[in-house]
Order: C-alpha cells, then structure tokens, then sequence
C-alpha cells in the first residue's frame, strides 16, 4: 500500500503540473497577445475592480491580464505600486473623467487602504469624479470606498460597520495533550509572541497593548470616513460602536451610502457623469491598461534614488518571498556603491523575524546610511525586527496606522520527550564528550544551567537592539527601555515616543529623500530586489503549489499537523518577531 500510494502521488503530481503549465501557457499567451499598449478615448472612466484581491507592496506590473488559474495561490494580487501609478496617472489624463471603484471585498491592511484613500483624495483635486459600488462592503472595503463622491450598494447587499477585532488562538492546551513542553526566554513584559505556547488566552499587558492600538486604528478609520462623508466624527464613532447598520436601508439612512441600486442603475449614473446617452458603450480602462501607456518619470535621469522593499518575515540566508539576511546584503550594497544611485528608501512591511538577519541588514543600511541619505517608510507592519532594520534612518515614515515598535526578543525551543516517550513510545540516549554537547537537543529537559546560558543570550539580543534604536534614534539607553519590553504602538504614538519622525505615506519618504539628496525633479526610482517577472512568479507559485499538492496527498490527515510543526520549527532560535501577525478584521 505504501508503494501504491507513492506512485498515486507522483501520477497526480504530474497531472497537476500539466494542468497548470498548460493554463500558464495560456496565460502568457493571453498577455502576450494583449501587450500592445491600449488607447484611451475620450470621455473614458479608470476602473478599479479590487473584489476577492489581496493588495501587497507589489506585484508583477501585468498581473491583472492574466485570468484566474486554478490552485495557484490562495488569492489573486494587486500591487499597491501599480494602484498608485495609475491613479497618479488617471488625474493627470484630460481623456479620464472619473474612477469606478470596487472594492467591496478587499483583503488589506489598514495602512495600505489609507495610502490608496489618500492617492484617491489627491485624484479627487482635479475635479474629476469617484463613484463606488458594492454588493458587499466589508469593514475595510467601505473604508476605501468612503473616499468616493457617491457610493452604492445593491439593494439586498450588506454593509459591516462594527468596529476592528483581533482573534488570537493559543495553543497550549494541544501542547499539554501531546506532552509538548515549551522553552521559553524572553525579554520584556509586552513581548507575547510566546504567549501562544503557554497561555489559554491573552496576558493582561497583551491585552492592554493590542486594545490601545486597536482603538488608535479604528479611531483613523471613524475620522477619515467622517470627514469624507461629511458627518460629525462622533456620529460615525456611535454607528460604528453600536453596528447600527443591520441592514442596507439603514445605511442609506445613516448617510454611509447614497442610495441602494442595482449595477444598471449605477452604470446609467456613470452615463449621465459623462456626458453620454442612454445605453450608450462606457468607454473604461483597467489599471493595468493605464499602466501601460505612462510613461516612467524622468526615465533617462542617471539620478536615481533605489527603493529597496523589504516585504516578509525576516530570515537568514536566501529564500524567496522573505526578507532574506544574504538576499537583502547583496541589494542594499548594490545600491551603496552605485554611484547614480543618490538616496535610498527602505519601504518595510515585516513583523519581524530572526534576531540574526536583522543584525546582518541593519549593518549594511548602517554602512549605507554613512554615505547617502537613508529614509525608512513603513507600511502595515514595521515591528520588532521589522523595526530593528529601520533603526539607522535618517527618517522614519509611518503612517498613523502603521503598527510599529515591539522592542524585545525571544527565544522558543521545545522538550518533545513526553511526546517521543508516551504518544509514540520512542526513545533516545546520547553520549556526548563534553557537558553541553548535548546543549538544545528536544528530547531531553534542559538543565538549569543550560537554561541559564540561553536566557543570558537572550538578554545579551535584546541589549544589541536596545543600542541599536538608541544610537539611530539619538536617545539615551533609558528612553528607548522605557518604551520597549516589546510593546506595540500604532504609528500615531509611536511618533509620541519618538519612535516615528513623520507621519505620511510613501510618496512623503519619498520627497524627503530627494530633498535631502537635493535632487529636486530630476530623479527617478528604480526598485530593489528587482521585480520577479510574471512567468517566473507564476512559475515559482506552481512548484510550491505542486510541492504542496504532493505532500497533501502523501502525507493525507498528517499534513496539517505537518504544517503547523514546519511552522513551530521556524520559530525556533532567537527572534524580534511580534506577536502572531494579527488577523485585523
């Protein structure tokens, strides 16, 4: 039966390799076919169809051509790089009259709705139209929508308006079943990504941390749509608390949308804003369509200002879609030594990671931060190790719903011997030639003399980080414990503490980077790590997706819990790592 098996799964393997190599033949054949840069009439409308997306710091430039393949990645993506390119683009095209926007169900954070409301609100400026629509609106789709002129919503559709949550799952209890003990060193009070492991529910200093960042997030959200709906902020605050929108009428009611239409009514509305007769054709083009046809600024400027993103965990060595230590050395040297190169923007979007990377990236941007202006801009997460490497800025940019901090340091093995022993009735025994040589191994209790040299490692990581953020921050050792022990903050208060210079998007880091270059226009960004190419995205998604398809049918039921030990196995080490990247819904 185990050979059966075996041969089942490689047959079902290839079949679903040819599978997906034939629907991305497809596919590049599709975009191919359509890489002729389009034209945009007269009187035209740029859609923006963000339903069922996940929106990240970017992604390849014609990933919107291409249709839905079947298992390949969870969701499709859009990258925030090309949403602002083209609304940028829209607002300066006479031929666009206004955006269609929707963007009901959309997966993001908090801090990349806000930089796309406040590139729509600079849209807005023209004089040209927003006009949204929905059949749903989750929390955050409103939230980038409530930036249009007029919002719609589909007469049985729904709205949520109930305030943000975060979910956390403990996994103690599945621990104590299968005689997994968690070792565990950490520095700091706030410092809970271990608390999964030891707890059955959130410590009170978790608790404190996480209401009060919460509370600031949800505080951006009530302002910004108040402002754009012209209602009182308090208002806006009582419907939010109180989920006073159960239904769609009584979000008509409460001013939170304009009307309850169906898509040819509102398809009709976007006629009569242009000018055009009943049923006549809508002129419209998507963002990958207007990408295409602009033009990159100043794109033969030999001044140039590298736009490094760091997107991910933070880990050693090289492996893709992370923040990987030798990966990012490389980059970051790159970009120092090129002489055309005169500022550098670290764009973060990390929890954090391993301690070890982050010390080997912070020295590289130390190294270049000596020669040319270096500007941090924060995205959704900057925290714990993610903050780490943002330390030696000259700037630091977050936005006021940009989580950050998590000044602290743990370390995580675990003694699997009770498990070994009484769940599988294994074993071991070991010689050794010295008195630690069999230092960290899992079967066995550590002694406390080994736990003792693990501790003091762990304290001696977190006094390394201590004196990273003093000396990048210019703040006594002092100051920076004080707001440390892994506490979280929103980018609004982390400004407060004076973990944070400024509060803006990544345009503002930006403009700070050229002016501290003194580039004034003359420049032009150029990315790094270079931009995988569509084929080699996909191509990279399908061998995972194979891989994993493989191990499913392989490993059947044990596959999940195979998942989650892979994952626990990460986690191993020392780490500046936040709490569990929190689910804000």
């Amino acid at each position: 039966m185990k050979f059966l098996s075996n041969v089942l799964a490689v047959i079902v393997g290839l079949l679903v390799f040819w599978v997906l190599a034939f629907f991305v033949i497809a596919g590049i054949i599709a975009v191919s076919a359509g890489s002729q840069e389009p034209e945009i009439k007269e009187n035209t409308v740029l859609h923006i169809n963000l339903n069922g997306l996940s929106l990240v710091e970017r992604a390849p430039e014609d990933d919107l051509s291409l249709p839905p393949l079947p298992f390949v990645g969870d969701v499709g993506q859009v990258g925030l790089n090309q949403l602002i390119k083209a609304i940028d683009a829209a607002k300066l095209n006479e031929d666009i009259k206004g955006i269609y926007l929707e963007s009901g169900l959309i997966a993001a954070g908090q801090s990349h709705l806000l930089e796309i409301r406040n590139a729509l609100e600079d849209f807005k400026e023209s004089g040209k139209f927003i006009l949204a629509y929905g059949e749903y609106f989750s929390e955050s789709g409103y939230f980038l929508c409530s930036i249009a002129d007029e919002i719609y919503l589909n007469p049985l559709g729904d709205l949520e308006f109930n305030g943000l949550v975060v979910n956390s799952v403990f996994l103690k209890g599945l621990l104590d079943k299968l005689e997994v003990k968690p070792v565990i060193f950490r520095v700091g009070e706030f410092k809970s990504a271990i608390e999964p492991f030891i707890l059955e529910k959130m410590s009170e200093e978790n608790r404190l941390q996480t209401k009060v960042f919460l509370e600031d997030l949800n505080q951006v959200m009530v302002t910004e749509i108040a402002r754009s709906r012209s209602i009182p902020t308090e208002r806006i605050q009582e419907i939010n608390d109180q989920m006073l929108v159960r239904t769609g009428q009584d979000a008509v009611d409460l001013g939170l949308v304009d009307a309850l239409w169906y898509d040819d009514q509102v398809k009709n509305q976007l006629r009569e804003k242009l000018g055009l007769e009943e049923d006549a054709d809508i002129n419209s083009i998507n963002v990958t369509g207007l990408n295409k046809t602009s033009k990159e600024k100043n794109r033969l400027s030999r001044n140039q200002i590298a736009l490094i993103i760091a997107d991910g965990e933070i880990v050693s060595g090289s492996k893709p879609n992370q923040i990987s230590s030798e990966t990012f050395l490389k980059e970051i040297r790159k970009a120092r030594k090129n002489e055309d190169v005169k500022a550098i923007v670290l764009r973060v979007n990390s929890p954090g990671g391993s301690a070890l990377a982050s010390e080997v990236i912070w020295r590289e941007l130390a190294e270049a931060k000596k020669v040319k202006p270096l500007i941090v801009s924060m995205s959704n997460y900057a925290a714990s190790g993610g903050y780490y490497i943002a330390a030696p800025a000259d700037t630091i940019v977050a936005q006021p719903n940009t989580i950050t901090g998590s000044i602290g340091v743990f370390g995580l093995t675990f003694d699997i011997q009770g498990f070994l022993n009484n769940k599988l009735g294994i074993t071991t025994d070991a010689v050794s030639t010295g008195s630690y040589s069999d230092f960290l191994n899992p079967t066995k209790e550590m002694s406390e003399a080994e736990r003792a040299i693990m501790q003091n490692s762990v304290e001696q990581v977190y006094d390394t980080f201590i004196t990273r953020v003093a000396e990048g921050r210019g703040m006594s050792r002092q100051q920076v414990i004080e707001i440390a022990g892994g506490r979280v903050w929103s980018g609004q208060r982390a400004k407060e503490v004076g973990l944070v210079d400024v509060l803006g998007d990544f345009e503002d880091a930006i403009q700070i980077a050229a002016d501290k270059a003194g580039l004034d226009e003359d420049y032009r960004l150029v990315m790094y790590p270079k931009q995988k190419s569509l084929l080699e995205q996909l191509m990279a998604d399908l061998g995972a997706d194979v891989q994993g398809a493989y191990q499913r049918i392989k490993m059947g039921h044990s596959y999940e819990l195979f998942q989650a030990i892979e994952k626990l196995n990460n986690l191993q080490g020392k780490m500046a790592i936040m709490p569990f990247l929190p689910e804000i819904k």
